[in-house]
């Protein structure tokens, strides 16, 4: 252990005994020195991962023409926020905005929004979004974004979220910990009885045998609590796309990427990707108790072509064929089942009343 972060937190293991998982997460992803995304440009093929932004440029053009829509079905309000969640490099808000063009009065309109914590992904961003004449603000926190009507947008924004463990023993559930072993290094370890913390288990879990491991999420619900006051007071919707399943599930699901490779979550914190799949059926009950109209879960692929994702396959097809392979990969690689088709999927919450999200229709 070489890091400061891990030094950090093994010295706070020594004095004050294991941290939670969700401890460790937040301070290896969001040290601001430190810190994963305080030090690292994390995205693209050269880095750690790849996102569907950076796949293609479709991705964003149709989450853009969307949240056009989204705007004339909130009756085109002279003034809104456009806010992004977790920007990366600003590639998906610069598609955005290309095919946010196509809509008289859109971008007019638009306050353009990134809530973003790493200092080093602000520059790429910048950089990216310079060239498309872009006036964007640059905020630490959703609750810091003005009042006013907003449309929010989050692509891999909640794997990013801080998880809790638990495992059941004897009937009860228990907190799994970080601690440390003989050697000093980082190691699970069983705590505490969660106590009035056990609700927090998703209801569909609740029963489920010894041995069980369990994730929930702390931070989706203060997310769905900052969504719910602000669209309780002014109109908007929320767009999420994540991975993970469509309904609660067991498992450790708790995973760190490094160089496009999975890698030991606890090893060496700071220096890798860390998540976990984002629990849909959860999130969405969430929601719905804060007051919020729900719409999804659905499958990314059903979803993308739902918005016409291979039309404008064929439109950029037929613009440079010599493309043709490529673009007809980058479509397979967003919707086939096998790649991010169905592992990922996308979900709405909104102000009530609001006309159906696009993609979501029954026949969809």
């Amino acid at each position: 252990m070489t890091t400061g972060i891990a030094a950090r937190i093994a010295d706070r293991i020594r004095h004050s005994g294991p941290v939670s998982v969700a401890a460790f997460m937040t301070e290896a992803m969001f040290d601001p020195r430190e810190g994963y995304y305080a030090t690292k440009n994390p995205i693209g093929a050269g880095e750690d991962f790849i996102t569907a932004p950076s796949v293609s440029q479709m991705f964003g053009e149709l989450i853009g023409l969307w949240c056009a829509q989204v705007w004339m079905d909130m009756g085109q309000p002279a003034r809104f926020h456009l806010v992004e969640l977790g920007p990366g490099t600003g590639q998906m808000m610069s598609d955005m905005v290309r095919a946010g063009r196509a809509v008289p009065g859109f971008l007019d309109a638009a306050r353009i929004t990134l809530i973003e914590a790493s200092a080093a992904l602000k520059m790429v961003q910048g950089r990216t979004l310079t060239p498309m004449g872009v006036e964007a603000l640059w905020l630490d926190r959703l609750e810091d974004v003005p009042d006013g009507p907003a449309i929010i947008v989050g692509n891999e924004f909640l794997d990013c979220l801080a998880v809790r463990q638990a495992v059941k023993q004897d009937g009860h559930w228990h907190e799994r910990m970080v601690g440390l072993d003989d050697d000093e290094d980082f190691t699970f370890v069983m705590g505490p009885r969660l106590g009035m913390d056990a609700d927090l288990v998703p209801a569909r879990l609740q029963d489920a045998p010894d041995g069980t491991l369990v994730e929930f999420r702390p931070g989706d619900r203060q997310l769905v609590d900052v969504l719910g006051r602000r669209f309780s007071d002014h109109p908007g919707r929320a767009l999420f796309i994540d991975y993970g399943p469509a309904q609660s599930e067991p498992g450790d699901t708790f995973q760190a990427l490094r160089g496009h490779e999975k890698t030991d979550p606890l090893a060496a914190p700071g220096t890798a990707d860390l998540t976990a799949r984002v629990d849909f059926e959860q999130l969405g009950a969430l929601a719905r108790a804060g007051g919020l109209d729900v719409d999804g879960p659905v499958e990314q692929g059903r979803w993308l072509k739902s918005l016409g994702l291979e039309m404008r396959a064929a439109a950029l097809i037929r613009s440079a064929p010599e493309k043709k392979s490529v673009i007809a990969r980058q479509v397979m690689r967003l919707t086939e089942p096998d790649q991010m088709g169905e592992l990922f999927k996308v979900m709405t919450f909104s102000t009530p009343g609001l006309p159906k999200a696009p993609g979501f229709a029954p026949e969809a």
